[in-house]
């Protein structure tokens, strides 16, 4: 049943932190310092009792081993792509998992994901990716499993890699046709100005908005940022490395939680990272 699995997302407050580890699906070595020992990485967060975790299927039994009911639920990774390289590949692809949703019912997933991605001048990619999003939403619906859509606009990378694009212009169409396809939960990119990320809000319709983290920054900016987009009426987060790779990622959680669960100030919410 969806909204039971939904639920275990969400929980009473109504919003959710959903913290990624699944940087290493997708063979880039710059995605890996904080996640070497997955088993560790997974332990901290865990620890620090985000609403889930998001992992590939290979890690995915180190979080659904943790004993107890109290367990982050699983956000399952359903797919691979190798367009974050600098530069990229000759030939690009982004390809599902076999059975992915049936993976993620045998895993325990409370959510599948998988990114629509926009790349300049790779319509191939586009057009795989529109077909992996159909291809789960029927499985989806069968299955009673909620589909996580990323919607992920980016630049050329010859800028370096893995940069993505804050256009407010192009995020909206790209939210969308991710809703349009079928989307349970948007994953989006945050705007160059976060003020105006109630426009992607309204474009979703009605499906709750987590808002992906993207590249390392200060603790000061992803906690005020945070604030900010929740103020604009975002459900929620997904961000990996701005807490894997922090010193203190138990902190960072828990930081953000209060954000997220509380509406605590960026000022309040530092005070775990002390």
């Amino acid at each position: 049943m969806k909204s039971a699995r939904i639920n275990r997302l969400f929980g009473t407050s109504g919003n959710c932190f959903d913290v990624a580890i699944d940087h290493g699906m997708f063979n880039e070595k710059t995605f890996i310092p904080g996640i070497e020992n997955m088993t560790k990485a997974i332990q901290v967060i865990a620890d620090a009792a985000p609403d889930a975790i998001q992992l590939p299927p290979g890690t995915a039994p180190i979080l659904q081993s943790i004993k107890g009911k109290n367990r982050p639920a699983l956000v399952l990774r359903t797919d691979i792509a190798n367009v974050y390289g600098n530069p990229l590949p000759s030939s690009l692809f982004s390809e599902v998992i076999d059975r992915a949703v049936e993976q993620g019912v045998v895993l325990d997933a409370a959510c599948v994901v998988v990114n629509l991605l926009m790349l300049p001048n790779q319509p191939e990619v586009y057009r795989a990716c529109v077909r992996n999003v159909n291809s789960l939403k029927r499985e989806c619906e069968i299955y009673g499993m909620p589909l996580m859509v990323e919607p992920l606009v980016m630049q050329d990378n010859s800028q370096g890699a893995y940069m993505v694009d804050g256009n407010i212009d192009k995020i909206l169409p790209l939210v969308r046709q991710a809703v349009e396809l079928g989307a349970d939960i948007i994953k989006a990119d945050p705007c160059d100005d976060v003020s105006e990320y109630h426009r992607v809000i309204e474009i979703a319709q009605t499906i709750p908005v987590l808002v992906r983290g993207g590249g390392r920054v200060s603790d000061a900016e992803i906690l005020a940022r945070t604030k900010t987009l929740m103020e604009q009426g975002a459900r929620g987060i997904v961000y990996g490395r701005n807490v894997v790779q922090h010193a203190n990622p138990g902190g960072m959680t828990r930081a953000l939680m209060a954000i997220v669960h509380e509406g605590a100030s960026a000022e309040a919410a530092a005070k775990y990272l002390a």
